[in-house]
């Protein structure tokens, strides 16, 4: 059988326009060759009422512990206006040695070079363990139906994994600067303040909800949570939206509304901080003699990683490869690591970000063959 080449196989999967919640037969495609590779490979399709089914890949090979698992998604982002992109971003072109497509950063190039990886570690033989994939649709988006609904049923099947490598890209301008090793926690609300109709002239008949909200925004804006600590940066809230829907220039609306999202570290939990948010709405809504309501929506919690030998490995492992030391991380977004570590410690470590979710989204080809050289190596120590 022939080499899986990292190259040509990012290629294949970004011709899938698999945008979340469609899917476009990614999962399919990857579950065909990996099976190919020996894998036993279960399509698990969740959904709810309130969102579209989502198709999901748990592939594994060999029956033995530990178990080293690989974690991504096929799913990405719209690529927006076609007209800007130098090629069809689902017809995926190299120029100036850079792998032109929407996935080739984030992160379908990084599934490839783990499957190519995989590949050669095959080839030199019988290994004593597992390695496993877990396959998402359902990152990009609303993340209901995806690995976290992996991770309950690998949990009822009571699948263990030992270890878990997210392949997010994780560098921000050269391959071997980064690895995560934790993740902020993300939690965002809806903050409606409550006032009284009136006309503009006659302020004093009414009560401006929106004079109000200003007050809290201010507050919350200026609230200092914490100063961060050695693995986390200081917990951030931002404002995101003040919404009023009152067209008249001459009347003082009754209902003023803000969203916000705080994204936090582990001196909190999403308890805690809802909390802290209540008081302040409260105190000052009382103080304005405005009723008010938050609803709040937790995307995940904060969670750290303590290294360990395997992430030392790892580190060690990029630092040869890349001639950089990789530093350990928690900065960026939420990522799906926020499930995975659950049941398995993880990292996260894959391509540089710099053009994930862009136009003309690209990948170094040298990078390619640096990260499938970094996970083969990482599989045969990981197996010594």
């Amino acid at each position: 059988m022939p080499n899986i080449n990292e190259l040509t196989l990012a290629k294949e999967l970004i011709k899938f326009p698999s945008v979340t919640p469609v899917d476009a037969g990614a999962i399919g495609f990857l579950a065909k060759q990996l099976r190919k590779l020996g894998f036993d490979c279960k399509i698990l399709e969740f959904k709810d009422k309130k969102s579209k089914p989502i198709k999901n890949l748990y592939a594994r090979l060999g029956k033995k512990n530990p178990n080293l698992c690989y974690a991504g998604h096929t799913d990405v982002v719209p690529p927006g206006n076609i007209n800007d992109w130098t090629v069809d971003p689902f017809k995926p072109s190299v120029k100036k040695n850079h792998l032109i497509g929407r996935g080739a950063n984030d992160m379908k190039s990084s599934i490839a070079c783990f499957v190519s990886a995989v590949d050669k570690f095959l080839k030199k033989g019988k290994f004593n363990g597992s390695i496993s994939l877990l396959i998402t649709g359902d990152e990009e988006a609303l993340a209901i139906n995806g690995t976290k609904k992996v991770v309950d049923y690998l949990k009822k099947k009571k699948e263990k994994i030992d270890f878990c490598i997210v392949g997010e890209p994780t560098n921000p301008n050269k391959l071997g600067e980064m690895i995560k090793i934790g993740r902020r926690g993300s939690i965002s609300g809806t903050i409606t303040i409550l006032g009284s109709q009136g006309h503009v002239a006659y302020p004093h008949l009414s009560n401006n909800p929106i004079n109000t909200l200003v007050k809290i925004c201010k507050q919350l804006n200026e609230h200092k949570f914490d100063k961060g600590n050695k693995n986390f940066q200081p917990s951030n809230l931002e404002v995101t939206s003040i919404n009023v829907d009152n067209t008249a220039t001459n009347v003082i609306p009754a209902i003023a509304r803000a969203q916000f999202n705080v994204r936090f570290n582990n001196f909190h939990t999403s308890n805690s901080l809802k909390k802290k948010i209540n008081l302040i709405v409260k105190n000052l809504s009382k103080k304005n003699k405005c009723n008010f309501k938050i609803d709040f929506h937790v995307s995940g919690e904060s969670f750290l990683t303590r290294p360990n030998k395997t992430i030392y490995m790892a580190r060690n492992i990029i630092k040869k490869i890349t001639k950089i030391t990789p530093v350990f991380s928690t900065t960026g977004g939420t990522s799906d690591a926020r499930f995975i570590r659950k049941i398995a410690p993880c990292l996260e470590f894959g391509l540089v970000n710099k053009t994930m979710h862009k136009v003309d989204e690209c990948v170094s080809i040298t990078d390619l063959k640096k990260l499938t050289q970094i996970y083969k190596n990482i599989l045969e120590e990981y197996f010594k």
